[in-house]
């Protein structure tokens, strides 16, 4: 039980660098996705896609 827990926060850190990353390199472009906690909650579960649908979400609203 304790592994599966110590799994998950190490991804949740390593989608918060992942999301930081991204937003220093597409800050040029405007196109920024805020690190909280729904966002990293999404990208930690569901992995990479979930960070493309969010980019796609943020380009077709904005």
């Amino acid at each position: 039980m304790l592994k599966k827990i110590y799994k998950i926060v190490k991804k949740a850190i390593v989608v918060c660098f992942l999301l930081y990353g991204f937003n220093l390199l597409s800050q040029p472009i405007d196109l920024i996705i805020p690190i909280n906690l729904i966002n990293v909650v999404i990208i930690t579960i569901l992995g990479i896609p979930a960070l493309f649908a969010l980019i796609l979400i943020h380009i077709l609203i904005f």
